[in-house]
């Protein structure tokens, strides 16, 4: 369990390809702290196994071991060396909670419409599969690659959010332009009433 949010970004140092499944390799520093092999990282609000732990010198960081299925379904198959991505370890019992709670299971990926500065502040508006969108409500959460937001507006097929200066700074938002694809996941707790309304 997450909260959404981003502890700090990482730098993806290497993408090895295997016959079922894919080793990613990060570059980090904070979430290193007291890590340990088998703990969940979030990576663009993925949750990922830690299975290897570096901290020697310059090398220093995470590698995680991907199904296929987990590469093929998210935005890391976009990822490449050098890309950024939102790092959060998981939520530790008595820590204080903020944003959201993110489970780090991604529901679908979309697709940035609009990225753009208002103000001070900057508004992204997100294209979104026709079937997830009855998982939104205005002032809701969502979270995007990881990060826990506010819905400001619905559409049809998206929904927009407003970034303050601090989010976009310390965040992979700061890398990101039209059309990049970005994870997607709703609240938890409105799953669970869409669940019994269906049944």
């Amino acid at each position: 369990m997450f909260t959404g949010l981003v502890e700090e970004t990482g730098t993806i140092t290497a993408i090895e390809h295997g016959r079922d499944s894919v080793t990613l390799a990060v570059a980090a520093d904070v979430c290193l702290g007291d890590t340990q092999v088998g703990d969940s990282i979030a990576v663009n609000g993925c949750c990922l196994t830690a299975t290897k732990i570096t901290r020697r010198g310059k090398s220093r960081g995470f590698e995680f071991n991907l199904l296929r299925e987990s590469w093929d379904v998210t935005n890391l198959s976009a990822l490449k060396r050098g890309s950024v991505v939102n790092l959060e370890r998981a939520l530790a019992l008595g820590q204080r909670m903020g944003g959201h709670f993110v489970t780090g299971h991604v529901d679908a990926v979309g697709k940035i419409r609009k990225w753009e500065k208002q103000g001070k502040d900057w508004l992204l508006d997100v294209d979104t599969p026709a079937g997830l969108m009855s998982g939104f409500v205005p002032k809701g959460s969502v979270a995007v690659d990881g990060i826990s937001l506010t819905v400001a507006k619905l559409r049809k097929r998206g929904f927009a959010v407003w970034i303050i200066p601090h989010t976009r700074k310390v965040t992979n938002l700061r890398t990101r332009k039209v059309g990049d694809p970005v994870n997607l996941e709703t609240d938890l707790r409105g799953k669970y009433v869409l669940r019994q309304l269906n049944r």
